[in-house]
């Protein structure tokens, strides 16, 4: 897999030129047209994570790969991208369209609660992608306009502003699901789950085979959080209905997944930087979760 992606690595790859503010900007935004930015002579999106976030509205025909996922869109399609998960999207078509615009975490800063990283469409695992008619289309299209027109102004406020766009953008995708799948519990159990989710995902990305996953059970995450096992497995099975375990193992198979469909290591490297000391062990427990052996999901 290449390795994450900066937005020094986007500007250069893409535009061939670096935003002068750009190592002062910390918390950085701007937004392009995706018709400027694939296509022949332009540099093919490489299947990896980046370190920053994106929003894209995808107009045509697409697979996108995001995780260990591929999926063909068709049509109108917006899509939150966070930095914890790699992806890449091919179009099927010659006449790419759409926008997209990225940022830093930073640039939203003290500016929403909990942080952007905790809004649903950015948490792992969740929805990213939201399928648009003509009319939700021509509503985010114009949202983005917006931003395109007002990132090129003198505007003192400007950033401000865009930010709003942004969350307008970002309820108006949080509306086209049920209430009941939004609503989260701010209570003890919650925040325990919170806490164990983002020891989970810090291990990752894993980019190179001498990296290890060495956070595996959930005793390693309860010695880590300085809580009884018991009371770690009762907090996560009352938020989400699954355990501990099964957390962790989606998790790996998930990561499994990716390495093996996007990287040249060989098997035996795969499964030891995924904690498993014996190629025999990732094996068996790989095709135990998928049904399939690690060579034949390569394959």
């Amino acid at each position: 897999m290449a390795k994450t992606e900066t937005l020094e690595d986007f500007y250069r790859h893409k535009m061939n030129w670096l935003p002068e503010n750009l190592k002062k900007d910390i918390g950085h935004f701007n937004v392009f047209k995706v018709e400027d930015c694939v296509g022949p002579g332009k540099t093919p999106v490489a299947y990896t994570r980046r370190d920053y976030y994106k929003i894209s509205l995808m107009q045509g025909s697409y697979i996108y790969h995001y995780a260990d996922k591929s999926i063909e869109v068709s049509g109108s399609t917006l899509i939150f991208f966070n930095p914890n998960v790699p992806y890449t999207f091919e179009p099927l078509t010659d006449n790419a369209r759409g926008y997209f615009c990225i940022f830093r975490e930073e640039f939203f800063t003290e500016r929403i609660r909990g942080g952007i990283k905790d809004l649903p469409m950015f948490i792992p695992g969740n929805k990213p992608s939201y399928s648009l008619n003509k009319t939700q289309d021509a509503f985010v299209g114009q949202i983005f306009e917006k931003m395109v027109d007002e990132i090129k102004s003198d505007y003192v406020y400007k950033y401000d502003l865009i930010r709003n766009y942004i969350m307008e953008m970002i309820h108006y995708a949080l509306k086209m699901q049920p209430t009941e799948t939004l609503y989260q519990h701010s209570d003890a159990n919650a925040r325990i789950t919170a806490v164990f989710t983002e020891l989970l995902e810090r291990q990752f990305p894993i980019e190179s085979p001498t990296q290890r996953f060495t956070l595996r059970s959930a005793r390693d995450f309860a010695e880590k959080l300085a809580v009884h096992v018991n009371h770690l497995n009762r907090a996560i099975r009352i938020t989400t209905g699954k355990t501990t375990t099964e957390h962790i193992f989606d998790r790996l198979i998930s990561e499994a997944k990716v390495l093996l469909k996007h990287t040249n290591w060989n098997i035996s490297e795969i499964g030891y930087c995924l904690g498993f000391e014996e190629p025999a062990h990732f094996n068996h427990f790989f095709k135990k979760q998928t049904n399939m052996t690690p060579s034949a999901f390569r394959n």
